[in-house]
C-alpha cells in the first residue's frame, strides 16, 4: 500500500499539486467575529483580504481540532497501512499537538508519524511535496519520514510585507517585535529560524524587497525548488518566477496564493519565497 501523506492548509501548495500527488489537507479555522470558518472551504482568498482592509471585525485563527484529525487518519486507515502527517511549526500554532492527539484517539491498527517541519507557507509545502512524491514512487514510511527530516532544515522561508500591522496584531511575533515595532513605513521582511519567526531586515521599497528575494536564491548554494506565495500582488508573483527561472528549473517552480489563514496575519502585499536546498547524494 502507498503511504499516505497528509498536512494543513497552512502549507499554502498550489491546488493542482494537491489533486496531483493525492494529498490530504486538513483545514485550520479562522474565526471572524464568532463566526469559525474552514480555512479555503468556508471563505476564499479573497473575502479574507477584504474583511483584513475593512478592520471593522476581530479576525483570529485556531488549530484543528484533535476530532478532525483523527477523522483524516481513520478515513485512511481503510486505504493504507502508514500516513505521515507534516505541519506547521509547534512555535506558532497548536496544529502539530492537535495531531498528535487526534493520532492517539484513532481505533485502527494505522501507523500515523506526525512531524513538526518547523517552518510553514511554501517551506511546509515543498516538505510536504517532496514527501508525497517520494509515496508516489514506492518509497516506505521510514525511508520517506527520514528523508522528509533532512529536507526540512535544508529549507527556508522568507516573508516581505508591506507593513507588520497585521503581524503584530496576531501576537505571533514574539522578540521580534521590539527589533521591529518602529519599522512600518518600510518593507520588513521575516524568515523562520529554530521554528519562529526572526527578522531578516527591511527593504526601502517593494522592488529592492523582490530583488533581495531573488538575491537569497541567487546566493543559495544549490537551490532544487522554490514556492512563491503571495497575498493581493500575483503580477509580482509572475516577474519573479521569470527572473528566478535562470537560476532553478522553472518545472521546480511553484506559485500560489497565501490562504486566508495566514493572509488573516499577513495582510494585503504579503509576499512568501520558500527556498529548498538540494541534498548532497549520501557517499557510499
Amino acid at each position: 500500500m502507498v503511504v499516505r501523506i497528509v498536512t494543513d492548509s497552512t502549507s499554502d501548495i498550489p491546488p493542482q499539486l494537491i489533486k496531483e500527488l493525492d494529498i490530504l489537507v486538513v483545514p485550520v479555522y479562522v474565526q471572524i467575529g464568532e463566526k469559525f470558518l474552514r480555512d479555503g472551504i468556508d471563505i476564499s482568498h479573497d473575502e479574507i483580504y477584504d474583511k483584513v482592509r475593512e478592520g471593522s471585525t476581530k479576525i483570529t485563527t485556531s488549530q484543528p481540532n484533535p476530532h478532525d484529525f483523527a477523522d483524516v487518519y481513520q478515513k485512511l486507515s481503510q486505504e493504507t497501512n502508514d500516513i505521515i502527517s507534516i505541519h506547521l511549526t509547534s512555535d506558532l500554532s497548536g496544529t502539530y499537538n492537535s495531531a498528535l492527539q487526534g493520532k492517539d484517539m484513532i481505533n485502527s491498527p494505522v501507523n500515523v508519524e506526525v512531524v513538526d517541519s518547523r517552518t510553514v507557507s511554501m517551506g511546509l509545502g515543498l516538505i510536504t511535496i517532496a514527501a508525497a512524491r517520494m509515496a508516489q514512487k514506492g518509497k516506505n514510511m521510514a525511508e520517506i519520514t527520514e528523508e522528509v527530516k533532512s529536507i526540512a532544515p535544508n529549507t527556508n522561508v522568507f516573508a516581505m510585507f508591506d507593513t507588520l500591522k497585521y503581524v503584530l496584531q496576531g501576537g505571533r511575533l514574539g522578540k521580534a517585535s521590539a527589533l521591529l515595532g518602529n519599522l512600518l513605513n518600510v518593507k520588513p521582511m521575516l524568515t523562520i529560524k529554530n521554528g519562529k519567526l526572526s527578522p531578516a531586515g527591511v527593504s526601502r521599497t517593494r522592488k529592492k524587497g523582490l530583488d533581495r528575494l531573488f538575491d537569497i536564491v541567487k546566493n543559495t548554494k544549490h537551490p532544487y525548488e522554490v514556492g512563491i506565495v503571495q497575498s493581493t500582488t500575483s503580477d509580482e508573483t509572475i516577474t519573479l518566477k521569470e527572473r528566478l527561472s535562470s537560476l532553478v528549473d522553472k518545472s521546480h517552480i511553484y506559485i500560489s496564493r497565501l490562504g486566508p489563514a495566514l493572509g488573516s496575519h499577513g495582510g494585503p502585499g504579503t509576499l512568501i519565497l520558500a527556498v529548498r536546498n538540494k541534498l548532497p547524494v549520501p557517499s557510499r
